[in-house]
């Protein structure tokens, strides 16, 4: 990578990082739900115009995706920040979606992957467990559990959009924005009672986390992810987003008043460490099949 991509990297992984810290204290304000609904209403904004079909044949598709990223994945993932006491924990769980997209995709895809990947996924769940028993994550196992079930629904979405045509990183945000707000204010008036009320009465750091999980989060972010992804291979991207919980926890221990024990320590060791395996084995894979019809006379 050149020197001013590796700053766009890093520019990335300090706007997702610092989104943990401002969506928890905005969640202080706004429920979960409701509050992931009103960042897809300001996100949808500026995206609606840009938005085309999909490849024909492809709506429910799409439609899949976008509700399980936007109204599961999402939904969940703010619903555990809003359970959890830390941040720690609720960072590192997240990157549980790599191995589990990796298994979803062998199962139903057909990928397949080497012994030292499976047995990178397989230390990456063990860590899970590891961190499962520190006492801040004990005292409270329903965040863990709800962190796990946003990353089985981002794994989920990811795998099924690997057979999207026709949809880029934009119309990809503005589709989901587009699928999920109305999904989700229900899911609030259902299970969010009085929500509305704590909308209306949000002050700077509910509106203000909105404004920034749409805005620098999701568009800016997002976007130039995309960019990178148009510049370099998925594999050799993903090692430098681990970097986003490493940061996470850097702010949860700074301002959020985290006190990782030594078991999170361990455990989030043992997950990033899957992690940063698997994404060294793709890249690897990568390179060989670039390589190698390169090799011939």
């Amino acid at each position: 990578m050149s020197p001013r991509d590796l700053v766009l990297v890093l520019v990335v992984c300090i706007a997702w990082a610092l989104n943990f810290l401002v969506s928890a204290n905005a969640l202080r304000e706004i429920p979960p739900f409701l509050f992931t609904a009103v960042r897809f209403a300001m996100l949808a904004l500026p995206l609606v115009w840009l938005l085309r079909p999909p490849a024909p044949g492809q709506w429910p598709r799409l439609i899949a995706v976008c509700l399980c990223i936007g109204v599961a994945h999402f939904g969940l993932s703010f619903l555990a920040l809003r359970l959890s006491t830390d941040l720690s924990s609720p960072a590192i769980v997240m990157q549980s979606y790599i191995p589990m997209t990796a298994l979803l995709a062998w199962a139903v895809l057909g990928e397949r992957f080497a012994w030292r990947t499976g047995l990178a996924i397989g230390v990456s769940f063990c860590g899970v467990l590891v961190l499962g028993f520190d006492p801040v994550v004990l005292a409270n196992p329903a965040a863990l559990l709800t962190m796990l079930a946003s990353a089985a629904m981002l794994a989920i979405g990811t795998v099924l959009m690997k057979r999207l045509r026709n949809v880029d990183m934009w119309n990809m945000q503005g589709w989901t924005a587009v699928f999920s707000v109305l999904p989700l204010l229900a899911i609030s008036l259902v299970f969010e009672p009085g929500g509305f009320d704590q909308l209306g009465n949000a002050g700077f750091a509910g509106w203000g986390g909105a404004v920034y999980a749409a805005f620098v989060s999701s568009l800016l972010g997002h976007g130039l992810y995309y960019v990178l992804m148009q510049r370099y291979p998925v594999a050799m991207v993903t090692p430098w987003l681990l970097l986003v919980p490493v940061m996470a926890i850097g702010l949860g221990v700074a301002f959020w008043g985290d006190r990782p024990g030594p078991r999170l320590w361990i455990g989030g060791a043992m997950v990033l460490g899957g992690v940063l395996v698997i994404a060294l084995r793709a890249l690897q894979k990568s390179r060989k099949l670039v390589e190698e019809p390169m090799a011939g006379p």
